[in-house]
């Protein structure tokens, strides 16, 4: 292979290496699993608390007691005097009947009965069961808590007392029933038990009272409506018949509509209109059929009462017999011979007679015609005058109607409300449709605290609270955390990772061909082999974005890799800033790097070898005052060039990009870079800003290196739990 081929060349033919599973993204799953396993023993420590916080909350509660009674509200009241109420009947079939009976079961009105029926106002026990303590010598009302409440007369106590049954009275309606349960609970068994019954029974009384109130009210309305309106009546009825009277309107028969209103079938002078106008149409249809047939023209006799005649079909019957025998002549004959001559004369009678007989039935035609207009026009006379006649009686209908509706009206009316204040009477008797079902009975267990409910109740607030802020955590966590994220977020092939050192020395553990973290550089090194069109590329530089995210570890462990291969390797310490690759080897750090570039061109005699076979060092010599201005010269450029001549690889252990120029200019000198990420390090926008640093000056990068993974992460969607060399048990790590 010759070694002077070009590093851009070998940038355009590289091929881009792609770890298994670097483009899909691993199991949403797996990936909720992981996150928990990050934040294990915080959520742990969340969820143990919430259970501590409900524990004691649930010990210090007061046991609470509460008692149930049954009520039943029907649809339909128990109405034993069959006469309907005010209220309509459809009214309990709607749903706003039921929710405005659960609304008047919690009104503060029906609180304030109950309240005054037991005197809750000046009962200690009442306020007690509450956690309302009463101060003596200042007459103050003081919670568990110490509020003063300002309850200091009898107002304010009845006040306060109606607010503690409205605040602890429950209204359950049970679904597809007309049953509803009434609730209450204090601390207190028999008090809620006194209270339940009492309730309900207040509850009856008071719609009771209300249905009788309306009906007193209703009573004295309709006496006033009833005096009205049957002075009302008598002078519309009046009016109506004096009017009919006087215009001559004879009915011949009325009726009543649904809606109860007289309506006049007919008249006398309207059944005679209707007698004529049918005669006039039936002389209109005759004299449309007589023109019809006066104004037939039939030359050849061809109408219909033509063909019916019989004197007319017996004549061109017998034409005919004569045209056929004066055909057979023609056929032998002449026209002029004497037996044709006479059957030709004969034809011209037999047609004189039948145009004699044809006419004779159109002249009746014409007679008929005539008849029919004289009929039709007699009819039309008669049919105008009795119009004239109907049209008056019809202006003056229009009033008369408006007399009979005003009758009807106040009839309707009048009937309504007289029967209406009959039945107003005996309506409320007995009128319910409320009653008890089950009466509360004194409850034997305390409903309140229920400890399971609590703890539960804890718990899922503790796994709500853990899991916002496991979610929390995780977003601010902007660090790379798993392999698939390399491709995926910062878009470089992914050459391999590392897994992370517990307790062992890193390069001890390198040297171990047979250790997991041997194996993962391997791994690594396999996949650079691909990364161009001749393997391995010759000359790499192993960079990362800040300092110690194992890049001099890599390059350690990159370069003692390829020499097991049987190559010659050199490693190169190009971060002269802060040199650490002769610590590696145990080697002296006196010249190095730096002295070449500063003009020292024996750069053989500063190559030290090391304990591994076909491995040799350059270490990065004396910190320079200024090492960007060092590496921007072309001598970089040289060296690498001289080194591949001695060299099957050169490895480039370069600064951190962020803050240095020296890592983008020592890209010039190499044929790729290998970028080392630190699992959950920088923060991916870091990582993308160093790599921008890169591409802006066009350097090649070979893929990413993913180091000091955690164990935990390690089957993020690539099975590391298999374990490098079968050891998923074996603690390994990458230094930095």
């Amino acid at each position: 292979m010759p070694k002077d081929i070009s590093i851009m060349d070998n940038a355009q033919q590289a091929i881009t290496p792609r770890a298994v599973g670097a483009e899909v993204a691993p199991p949403i799953l797996l990936q909720y699993w992981q996150v928990v396993l990050r934040w294990k023993w915080m959520i742990l420590g969340i969820i143990l608390s919430c259970l501590a916080i409900g524990l004691v909350v649930t010990l210090l509660m007061t046991p609470k007691y509460q008692a149930t009674a049954r009520l039943e509200i029907s649809r339909s009241q128990a109405n034993v005097t069959k006469v309907d109420t005010l209220e309509s009947p459809d009214t309990g079939r709607d749903l706003e009947f039921y929710q405005t009976q659960y609304s008047l079961l919690a009104a503060r009105s029906l609180a304030e009965r109950v309240a005054k029926s037991m005197n809750l106002a000046t009962n200690d026990v009442f306020f007690e069961a509450h956690g309302v303590k009463i101060d003596d010598k200042s007459g103050v009302f003081t919670g568990a808590s110490g509020k003063p409440l300002s309850v200091s007369d009898r107002q304010k106590r009845e006040q306060a007392a109606v607010d503690l049954l409205l605040k602890n009275i429950s209204i359950s309606p049970i679904r597809t029933s007309s049953l509803v349960d009434v609730s209450y609970t204090s601390a207190s068994s028999s008090l809620s038990t006194d209270i339940a019954n009492r309730w309900t029974e207040q509850f009856i009384a008071q719609s009771m009272d209300r249905r009788f109130a309306t009906t007193a009210e209703a009573r004295k309305f309709l006496e006033g409506r009833l005096a009205d309106y049957k002075g009302r009546l008598e002078t519309s009825e009046r009016d109506a018949v004096n009017y009919a009277s006087e215009k001559g309107i004879v009915a011949l028969g009325t009726t009543k509509s649904a809606e109860g209103k007289t309506e006049i079938q007919r008249t006398l002078a309207s059944s005679d209109l209707e007698a004529l106008n049918t005669a006039l149409s039936v002389a209109t249809a005759d004299r449309y059929a007589a023109e019809s047939r006066a104004r037939q023209r039939s030359d050849n006799g061809s109408s219909s009462e033509a063909l019916s005649n019989t004197a007319i079909s017996s004549l061109r019957q017998k034409r005919a017999e004569v045209a056929a025998e004066y055909a057979k002549l023609m056929v032998q004959f002449e026209p002029g011979y004497p037996a044709a001559r006479a059957l030709s004369e004969q034809i011209k009678v037999l047609d004189s007679s039948i145009s004699r007989e044809t006419s004779r039935v159109q002249n009746s035609r014409s007679s008929d015609y005539g008849e029919a207009i004289a009929r039709e026009a007699s009819l039309k006379a008669k049919v105008q005058s009795l119009k004239a006649v109907l049209d008056t009686q019809q202006r003056s209908n229009i009033q008369y109607n408006i007399f009979q509706r005003e009758a009807d009206t106040n009839r309707q009316l009048y009937e309504g409300l007289l029967q209406r204040y009959k039945e107003i009477g005996v309506a409320g008797v007995g009128a319910n449709n409320i009653s008890i079902v089950d009466t509360a009975k004194i409850p034997v267990a305390p409903t309140s605290p229920k400890p399971l409910i609590n703890m539960a109740l804890a718990l899922l607030a503790g796994l709500g609270l853990a899991a916002a802020a496991t979610f929390a955590l995780d977003q601010i966590d902007e660090g790379v955390r798993e392999p698939g994220q390399i491709n995926r977020l910062l878009h470089v092939p992914l050459l391999g990772s590392v897994p992370e050192v517990e307790d062992e020395d890193t390069l001890e553990t390198i040297k171990d061909a047979k250790s997991a973290l041997s194996e993962a550089y391997l791994s690594i090194r396999s996949n650079l082999a691909f990364s161009t069109d001749h393997g391995v590329p010759r000359s790499m530089m192993v960079t990362s974005t800040r300092a110690a995210e194992g890049k001099s570890t890599t390059s350690y462990a990159l370069a003692t890799v390829l020499g097991r291969t049987g190559k010659s390797v050199l490693i190169l310490d190009a971060d002269m800033r802060s040199p650490s690759v002769h610590e590696f080897f145990g080697k002296s750090n006196a010249t190095g790097l730096s002295n070449f570039l500063a003009g020292d061109n024996e750069w053989k005699q500063m190559i030290q070898q090391t304990e591994f076979k076909g491995l040799s060092m350059l270490a990065g010599g004396p910190m320079p005052p200024s090492a960007a201005e060092l590496l921007s010269s072309d001598r970089m450029l040289m060296l690498v060039r001289q080194l591949l001549e001695h060299f099957d690889h050169v490895i480039v252990d370069a600064p951190p990009i962020l803050g240095l120029a020296d890592a983008p200019l020592l890209s010039r000198a190499v044929e790729g870079t290998v970028f080392v990420v630190e699992a959950e390090g920088v923060p991916v926008r870091g990582v993308k800003a160093a790599l921008e640093r890169l591409h802006s000056v066009h350097a090649h990068i070979l893929g990413a290196v993913l180091t000091k993974l955690h164990k935990r992460d390690a089957g993020y969607g690539y099975g590391y739990g298999y374990g490098y060399g079968y050891g998923g048990d074996q603690k390994t790590s990458a230094a930095s």
